[in-house]
């Protein structure tokens, strides 16, 4: 299972940006039952943001995040996208994609496949 995130760049405070994680693999759909998006700032561990289950398409969510963050999947383009929205500075890290076969601990950042990480920079 391969994951490719992207959508990362500088927004300012408030604002909206929008990160895509493209899935592939020939074992993919074998393999993966929740997809997790997750993010670092250096120095700090690795931070759970949002997850969401390929098949029921539950959505699990940081309280840090949530009512600001929306995360879909599109099953037939094997892609997931986290929407944020309200953003701010400390939102700024690099945010990694991450899935599984797990169907629970979504917050825990043991994840079997990663993605390689898309820079977020919010300015205040």
């Amino acid at each position: 299972v391969q994951l490719q995130a992207s959508g990362g760049g500088l927004v300012q405070a408030g604002g909206s940006r929008r990160l895509s994680c493209a899935a592939s693999g020939p074992t993919f759909s074998n393999n993966v039952y929740t997809v997790g998006w997750f993010r670092q700032v250096p120095g700090n561990p690795r931070e759970f943001v949002a997850a969401i289950s390929w098949i029921g398409g539950y959505t699990y969510y940081a309280d840090s995040v949530k009512g600001r963050f929306t995360m879909s999947r599109d099953n037939a383009k094997n892609t997931v996208t986290l929407q944020m929205n309200s953003l701010k500075p400390e939102d700024t890290a690099v945010y990694y994609c991450a899935a599984d076969q797990r169907s629970a601990r979504y917050s825990s950042p043991d994840y079997v496949y990663w993605g390689q990480g898309t820079q977020v920079t919010v300015s205040s």
